[in-house]
């Protein structure tokens, strides 16, 4: 298939699918012509692209998985690597439910009418 069918057959964009190329990620044959064909694996090789993209991995990182994933096999640096990538998720996971708890002391303060925000005195400008 060519980089405009596979575009459309997995919703990312024909300048995503180049930048793979650039970045090692996707790798296409050409035709006589130079133009690129894609194989049938191609449109899961997209979508584990944007899925390690979509958790945070970075285009090395990801290069750095692809040869394991195509091996089907898993190293100890493959799960050290993908650990790792956990943990820093984890980590941002945390994170966010702390900001969370947060916006919900601010909602909650500022639903009280003595909390001292003061929005509702106010006049609109």
């Amino acid at each position: 298939m060519r980089i405009g069918e596979l575009a459309t057959n997995t919703g990312v964009s024909v300048r995503a699918l180049r930048y793979y190329e650039e970045q090692s990620l996707l790798i296409p044959e050409r035709s006589g012509g130079g133009q690129r064909q894609y194989g049938e694996g191609a449109v899961d090789r997209v979508q584990l692209i944007q899925t390690l993209y979509a958790a945070g991995l970075s285009s090395r990182t990801i290069l750095d998985l692809l040869p394991c994933v195509d091996a089907q096999v898993n190293t100890p640096q493959s799960r050290a690597l993908l650990n790792a990538e956990r943990n820093r998720i984890t980590r941002q996971i945390d994170q966010l439910a702390q900001v969370r708890d947060r916006l919900d002391a601010v909602i909650s303060a500022s639903e009280d009418p003595a909390g001292g925000c003061g929005y509702a005195d106010e006049t609109p400008r």
